[in-house]
């Protein structure tokens, strides 16, 4: 198996890395009724597939690729901000 780099996401390229992290972020911030920025989804997207990519190799789930990429980033993204919404009580924005 091929070692990977801690921002990186195996079968994308690093532009592709920030497609899907903005998409995913996104993707977080539509589920969970949340009203964020650009740079935000950006990060938010990032920090979810750090996330869904752990939870993943936790639970033995293998993902290749942009969609499978996508579709991991996207449930840690969600994570991340109902974590995040969690810790600082749902604010009304």
């Amino acid at each position: 198996m091929e070692g990977h780099g801690l921002l990186s996401m195996p079968g994308v390229g690093f532009f592709g890395m920030l497609i899907i992290g903005l998409t995913a972020g996104y993707i977080a911030e539509k589920v969970t009724a949340s009203d964020h920025g650009l740079l935000t989804n950006l990060l938010v997207g990032i920090a979810g597939s750090f996330v869904g990519g752990t939870l993943a190799g936790l639970l033995n789930i293998e993902f290749y690729g942009w969609l499978g990429n996508l579709l991991v980033a996207s449930i840690g993204a969600v994570l991340v901000l109902w974590f995040w919404q969690r810790v600082r009580g749902h604010e009304a924005g």
